[in-house]
């Protein structure tokens, strides 16, 4: 039986980032009894280059700054491990690793064990950018470590488990789909569960009551449709560049583009992935810029290019809504989220302008004020209502983290 207290460190590793908190779970907690307590979080940047170490205590102040060594995920989460346990003596008692890709396999928090982590090692196929680096954070752990420190997987794929087989299945060769394990996955999965189960807990209802369209915004995008407290559809599908406009991602196109660009630019199809991957969406269409606030300030200077990328990033999350509020028979409410989602009130506005046909009527003065907080942004008693929430998927992994290792 644990104790009523347990210390959790969430790791988060991108392509080329670790970022991580430390997390006091209290036994009893939930979204709806918030009693989480973070004691700091941190990241290195910039691995297997000119790497540099962040990290900062729950109030906020900078405990340490500087350039590393750090040409690896392993080595990052050494830096981190060796930081935390100088700061805070207590010790660790779980780590909780976000890793990107389950496929069909892993569809909860899963315990890591030796099969687990080759499980995510396989799965590399489906995630090259992400599955590696949470491994080699794994096994940076379990180096640092030792086995006596439990390890919980909690994939940001799962979340989309639920999908139905219409939703899930692309219209290919069935024997060449399955062989091959095409088929919608959908990520950000922690980020959508989080805006659900926070909206529920601030409306004091059960999270299989509500049906809600959600929407993570920021440099990566992507919607979701959620009824009875499960997914049932979600933008992203086969990889994370499916869906919405997103910084540098081009979201849905059509597939010909790629060889057409092959046989017309004379390069590999490998090279095309990268453009539509990098160097498209926000950052393609204006040419100058991934970030919307540097888009948006070129909007105000009379930039038309910042205007088209802005206008059409806007279009196609209204045009999601559109289709999810179709694929749901109407919705409770819309939920922002994300960098973009929690803090662009124009962007919110743009976004829901003429939606008023489906009942979605903003409340321009809480939107304006609706920066950095959570809170509704529609006006009193319009259905569907409109929300924002502070997404913050550490506390949700820390959970069930906790959760997965019998800690209630």
């Amino acid at each position: 039986m644990w104790c009523a207290c347990m210390q959790v460190l969430v790791i988060n590793s991108g392509s080329s980032t670790l970022k991580f908190d430390l997390v006091d779970v209290l036994a009893g907690d939930s979204l709806s009894s918030p009693q989480t307590i973070k004691l700091a979080h941190g990241m290195v940047d910039r691995i297997g280059g000119e790497a540099t170490f962040e990290i900062a205590a729950t109030s906020g102040q900078s405990i340490a700054r500087h350039s590393v060594d750090a040409p690896s995920h392993r080595e990052a989460t050494a830096l981190a491990l060796d930081a935390l346990l100088r700061q805070f003596p207590g010790g660790i008692n779980a780590v909780g690793h976000r890793v990107v890709h389950g496929g069909d396999r892993f569809v909860a928090p899963t315990v890591i064990d030796k099969t687990v982590m080759d499980a995510i090692g396989e799965l590399s196929e489906l995630a090259p950018l992400h599955n590696p680096g949470a491994l080699d954070g794994i096994k940076g752990v379990l180096a640092a470590l030792g086995d006596g420190v439990p390890m919980v997987a909690v994939f940001d794929t799962a979340f989309h488990s639920s999908l139905p087989d219409y939703a899930y299945t692309y219209a290919l060769p069935h024997e060449i789909a399955e062989r091959n394990k095409i088929r919608r996955y959908g990520f950000h999965g922690v980020a959508h569960e989080y805006m659900m189960l926070q909206y529920a807990a601030a409306h004091g209802v059960d999270p299989t009551a509500v049906r809600l369209i959600t929407l993570q915004l920021g440099n990566g995008c992507s919607a979701a449709a959620i009824r009875g407290g499960r997914s049932v559809d979600t933008s992203m599908g086969f990889t994370p560049l499916e869906g919405l406009v997103m910084g540098t991602r081009s979201g849905d196109v059509d597939a010909s583009v790629v060889s057409y660009l092959v046989a017309k630019e004379g390069v590999e199809a490998s090279e095309v992935e990268t453009w539509l991957n990098k160097r498209s969406g926000l950052l393609g269409i204006s040419g100058t810029a991934s970030d919307m606030r540097t888009l948006l300030a070129s909007v105000a200077a009379g930039d038309r290019r910042a205007e088209l990328a802005v206008e059409v990033f806007c279009y196609r999350v209204r045009k999601y809504i559109g289709a999810y509020m179709a694929a749901l028979g109407g919705a409770d409410a819309v939920v922002f989220g994300g960098g973009i989602g929690e803090n662009a009130p124009a962007i919110r506005a743009r976004i829901l302008a003429g939606m008023e046909w489906c009942g979605l009527q903003l409340d321009s003065d809480r939107n304006e004020q609706m920066v950095g907080k959570q809170g509704a942004i529609g006006t009193d008693g319009g259905v569907p209502g409109i929300f924002v929430v502070q997404v913050d998927e550490s506390l949700l992994i820390a959970r069930q983290t906790a959760a997965a290792l019998g800690f209630e």
